[in-house]
């Protein structure tokens, strides 16, 4: 099991209150106070941890940790104050962030070596550390925390309870929704590759960048990934999506609800990811693409220009991508070419 210690502070939550957040139920004593959540290993007093397999209970209910939250099987075991959820990892997670956001002390926080100007508008709770720039008419909205070093440029508008972790740069023309995760180094709204040639000179002239880039609620970017703004419209980042670290989403790509981009993989400019879509580690994928709803792309996928991917749930491999048993079957028919050989 990977070990997992995330202290909150000193807010504390009931078991009680927990379960009603989490939907689960308790069992035992919900006047239990937890503060924050860990791994079996590292877990102390007022921790919470969780088991998904019946083989973990007993190591959990002996561990350090004050309440276990677990599956259906651990109904009527003792040793401990429970929560019991038909998915645990999930109420799990519930949980942690029910705990960060009720560390929250609903007090605008500005460290003095930070530079607001004097538009600027936060909202009550927002908290800026240490040598953030916050622009001319920027918005912060409510209980958002802006980390050390970051820059949010003119008149970008950043929703409630959003945490930009240090050295994040947000460019001008660009809008965060509510509860937006963007991690360390992170680039967003920044120029899209845009050049146009000049066949008299062989010089290339700088195509306009003046589109906008609109992040949904609940998105989560991970450290130095970049997203272009819009050329002339906008790059838009659907609702739920999260992203790994050093992706490149280029400039008027639209990508759905719920998308999940593994690391290191790079889209070109105006592509369309529908919602749903899985992209695994180092894809890549060329301009005016389309993937559509459902699809699933595996690691090192690669997809030619204007081309479209179509069937939800179907798993496509390969470059140029293809489905997985097709792909494997290409493959093996290679390998008994070179063995006649």
């Amino acid at each position: 099991m990977s070990v997992l210690c995330y202290r909150v502070g000193a807010m504390k939550r009931s078991l009680q209150q927990i379960a009603e957040a989490v939907d689960a139920c308790v069992q035992g004593d919900g006047s239990v106070e937890v503060g924050g959540v860990a791994s079996i290993g590292s877990a102390s007093q007022h921790d919470l941890v969780f088991v998904e397999e019946e083989k973990y209970l007993l190591r959990a209910l002996q561990s350090g940790a004050s309440a276990v939250i677990a599956g259906e099987f651990a109904a009527g075991s003792s040793g401990k104050p429970l929560l019991i959820s038909r998915h645990p990892k999930l109420a799990f997670a519930r949980a942690a962030r029910f705990l960060q956001d009720g560390n929250r002390d609903g007090h605008t926080s500005v460290h003095a070596s930070a530079v607001l100007h004097s538009s600027a508008r936060l909202a009550p709770g927002v908290a800026v550390e240490e040598h953030g720039v916050i622009a001319e008419n920027a918005e912060i909205g409510e209980n958002t925390r802006i980390g050390a070093g970051c820059v949010i440029g003119r008149g970008v508008k950043i929703g409630r309870e959003c945490e930009v972790y240090p050295q994040v740069t947000i460019y001008p023309g660009t809008t965060l929704g509510d509860r937006v995760i963007v991690h360390a180094g992170a680039v967003l709204g920044s120029d899209g590759f845009g050049y146009v040639r000049d066949p008299k000179s062989g010089r290339y002239e700088k195509f306009p960048q003046a589109g906008d880039l609109v992040i949904e609620d609940d998105v989560e970017i991970g450290s130095n990934t970049t997203i272009d703004r819009g050329a002339l419209d906008e790059t838009r980042i659907g609702r739920g999506t999260k992203i790994d670290n050093l992706v490149h989403i280029g400039h008027n790509c639209r990508l759905g609800q719920n998308v999940v981009i593994a690391a290191q993989t790079g889209l070109s400019g105006s592509i369309v990811i529908e919602n749903d879509v899985v992209l695994g580690g180092q894809v890549g994928i060329g301009e005016h693409a389309r993937i559509e709803e459902g699809v699933m792309l595996g690691g090192q996928g690669g997809v030619l220009p204007n081309k479209v991917l179509r069937g939800k749930g179907v798993a496509f491999w390969g470059t140029p991508a293809q489905p997985v048993r097709q792909y494997l079957k290409q493959l093996a028919a290679l390998a008994r070419l070179g063995k006649k050989r």
